[in-house]
């Protein structure tokens, strides 16, 4: 077995190169070529059976490995490597910068992959304010910004038909963005995950995985690691509470839609309508686990992730947390003179939600199902040549 020295510059050498696009992308290399000949973490999550069963790694192993990465934060901290050592290998921050460049690699339209840049906290709040103010001054034209519509009619304030016409078109580009930069993804590293077709094992394994977030579990289940080097669940638990808050909140809206065109039941719906219901526990979920984000976020261990993305990530989070606080007043306020008003409030925090959904964060969830879909398929190929198995 080739030493760690003689492994560290065979990546340099690989890096120089045409192989690798970035720096990002050669520094990823560098580290597990380094990674690859220890091994100690090779059981901690996805990326390390991942990494096992290549030699050497060209730009779509790179990109299908950091979005394997969930960040946990174990590996950095069980790393012998790991800096003051020469070495320097933080898997988790080098990852991270390789993820923020696969977004704008695969983005559609490409043009556009340079707002992962620049979708920062600012931003998103400033969006979320620009569409509120824009809303709450036609209702003021309109004279009816204090007109309180009767036992909570939106309808009375904004009609169904204009809503529709103006999120309809948002929210449909964004889900076409999305899928289309995601489809870009998937051709490229489908080739590099040997190339078979996903099978409904896979695919159930694959599902699992997303929907129990195993890998935020850590290398032994204990959860991530914090600033302190303990290990701790919150993480996975506020992702949780936020990834389930937003489910049910889309679930309230598909099923008032469905009451709306399939059963002729147009809002308002009493508060015991299923679509209340499930409103409410998702507002209240994304509530608490944006909550719980954000006091994780800012106290991360500084070698953890990239800290040029914070401001990408906590404009996400912000964003969810405006999403979910405006909803829950607007539903306590039902009935009132203060409607009009929350409502432009909600329905400009929800439109930058939409506008900003295919170029921030949210898109780490989409790329890393399909990550993990790949994982899924390939794990259950034979290892190539000469490496040793799962």
């Amino acid at each position: 077995m080739q030493t760690l020295d003689a492994l560290s510059r065979d990546a340099r050498a690989l890096a120089q190169g045409d192989v690798l696009a970035s720096p990002a992308e050669a520094e990823v290399a560098r580290q597990m070529q380094i990674c690859n000949a220890c091994r100690y973490c090779e059981g901690f999550c996805a990326v390390f059976p991942a990494m096992t069963r290549r030699l050497a790694f060209a730009s779509a192993d790179v990109h299908f490995m950091a979005n394997l990465c969930h960040n946990c934060g174990a590996c950095l901290h069980a790393c012998q490597y790991a800096p003051p050592h020469e070495f320097a290998v933080n898997v988790p921050q080098a990852m991270a910068r390789v993820r923020v460049q696969t977004y704008s690699r695969y983005a559609w339209p490409g043009a556009l992959g340079a707002l992962y840049q620049r979708n920062g906290l600012t931003l998103c709040v400033a969006l979320a304010a620009a569409l509120a103010l824009f809303l709450l001054l036609a209702l003021a034209r309109s004279g009816s910004l204090f007109g309180g519509p009767r036992a909570g009619d939106f309808y009375a304030v904004f009609g169904h038909d204009l809503l529709v016409g103006l999120f309809a078109p948002v929210f449909l580009f964004a889900v076409l963005a999305l899928g289309l930069g995601v489809r870009r993804f998937w051709r490229s590293i489908t080739p590099a995950t040997s190339g078979a077709a996903l099978t409904a094992p896979a695919a159930a394994e694959a599902t699992r995985d997303v929907l129990r977030l195993k890998y935020l579990g850590g290398g032994h289940g204990e959860g991530c690691n914090n600033e302190d080097d303990a290990f701790t669940l919150a993480r996975r638990r506020a992702h949780h509470l936020t990834f389930y808050g937003f489910l049910l909140c889309f679930a309230a809206t598909g099923t008032a839609t469905l009451y709306h065109y399939l059963l002729g039941r147009s809002a308002p719906y009493e508060l015991s309508s299923l679509p209340k219901l499930l409103g409410v526990a998702g507002g209240v979920s994304l509530l608490l686990g944006t909550v719980s984000l954000f006091w994780l976020n800012r106290r991360r261990h500084p070698l953890h992730g990239d800290a040029a993305q914070k401001p990408m990530d906590l404009g996400f989070i912000a964003l969810l947390f405006l999403n979910a606080l405006s909803g829950l007043a607007l539903w306590l306020a039902r009935g009132s003179p203060a409607v009009p008003a929350l409502l432009a409030v909600h329905l400009g925090a929800v439109m930058a939600l939409f506008a900003t959904l295919p170029y921030g964060k949210f898109a780490h969830g989409v790329f890393r199902s399909a990550a993990l879909l790949r994982h899924a398929v390939e794990r259950r190929q034979p290892n190539p040549a000469g490496l040793i198995p799962d």
